[in-house]
């Protein structure tokens, strides 16, 4: 999965100087307002929920959470000032021009104008350093820039250019989970980049030494035959999960199946032959636990991916991956991260094998699925 290495080396590029200032911004900030769209603001969310886990923790907010205090930024901005020392706006968009997390930074832009508010600051981190947003967020605040596929055109080569925005997704989601962890260490950000050399063979070996299981193999089985996929997950999994099922859903859309998030608003009842993915770092979530035995009892064969042996969701799973990690309380975890690289390779798996038997699937049809009903 040569995609996968080439996440990691787009973030080796990465200058020291041009990172030094957003990491600061994170590391005083006391409240973290995140914004992006789809699988971009998947990945942010990723990251951030563990500096919401650490001891030393951060209030970790966005636009679609249920406390949000306002309708927008510029309602939210006031309030969010009497709450906090100090606030970044930080936007995760690989195009920079993405209209919800634009809407963000021109409303703040528009408050801050209106009140000089001294408490905020914003943070994007994009391929394009020229975009609409990006030219809102280099008046008040710092621009990181994390390169995608680059300029080369539509391909179905996808173990080696990922599918549309995989690179830069994955490789947002890398740079902050390490951000992260420089945190929680309270070291200075060449400590990033050292966290970025440790984990990035030890991430393609977890993700080889995955892809070529039998657990994967058989999910790429099941995966090509006619059924619904559910993917489901709590928390910072369920994160994971809905970043696999965006990719997922382009492919199974076009074969006339679907793909739904498990207990989502539209999600029906399984169907025997049905395939589900659940996800849980401890194995013991209860509801998730439930789900894949309710799965089962339908007829329906689940996956699932955990952090510990021996777990109760392990053990009532027809497959079954393991991402062992043992980390202190406190500490950020890799688990998420590991796990959405882990995944992100059943789609492009699975467009090899459709290829292999005869059906091609172009970017451009997928492109048309994610931008057309999405």
């Amino acid at each position: 999965m040569e995609y996968v290495n080439r996440t990691s080396d787009n973030l080796l590029k990465v200058k020291k100087e041009s990172l030094l200032p957003l990491y600061e911004d994170l590391r005083s900030a006391d409240c973290i307002v995140c914004g992006g769209s789809g699988r971009s603001l998947h990945s942010l969310n990723v990251a951030m929920s563990q500096i919401a886990t650490m001891k030393d923790h951060k209030v970790v907010i966005t636009r679609e959470d249920v406390g949000f205090p306002g309708r927008g930024m510029y309602d939210a901005a006031s309030k969010l000032e009497k709450r906090h020392k100090k606030i970044i706006l930080l936007i995760n968009s690989g195009s920079g021009e993405t209209e919800d997390p634009k809407s963000l930074a021109e409303d703040l832009e528009e408050y801050l104008k209106e009140t000089d508010s001294e408490k905020f600051t914003m943070g994007l981190i994009t391929s394009n350093p020229d975009s609409s947003i990006a030219n809102i967020v280099q008046r008040y605040g710092n621009v990181v820039k994390v390169e995608g596929r680059g300029k080369e055109g539509s391909s179905d080569a996808y173990s080696e250019t990922g599918i549309m925005g995989d690179i830069f997704e994955l490789g947002s989601l890398f740079l902050l989970q390490m951000m992260t962890e420089g945190i929680f260490e309270d070291c200075p950000v060449e400590r990033v980049f050292e966290l970025i050399n440790e984990e990035a063979p030890v991430l393609g070996e977890i993700v080889d030494r995955i892809v070529d299981s039998e657990a994967y193999k058989v999910s790429i089985d099941f995966l090509e035959r006619r059924s619904d996929v559910f993917l489901g997950g709590r928390g910072t999994a369920e994160e994971v999960a809905k970043m696999t099922a965006i990719r997922l859903f382009h492919i199974k859309k076009f074969l006339g199946d679907n793909v739904y998030i498990a207990r989502g608003v539209n999600t029906p009842r399984p169907r025997a032959g049905d395939f589900e993915i659940l996800i849980s770092y401890s194995g013991e979530t209860k509801p998730v636990v439930n789900w894949s035995n309710t799965f089962r009892d339908l007829g329906g064969t689940v996956l699932s991916l955990t952090g510990r042996k021996g777990s109760p969701l392990e053990r009532n799973s027809d497959s079954k991956i393991l991402i062992e990690e043992r980390v202190k309380l406190g500490r950020p975890r890799r688990f998420y991260m590991r796990a959405t690289y882990v995944l992100s390779c059943l789609p492009i798996l699975l467009t090899e094998r459709l290829s292999l038997k005869g059906l091609k699937l172009p970017e451009y049809i997928l492109n048309w699925y994610h931008s057309v009903i999405e």
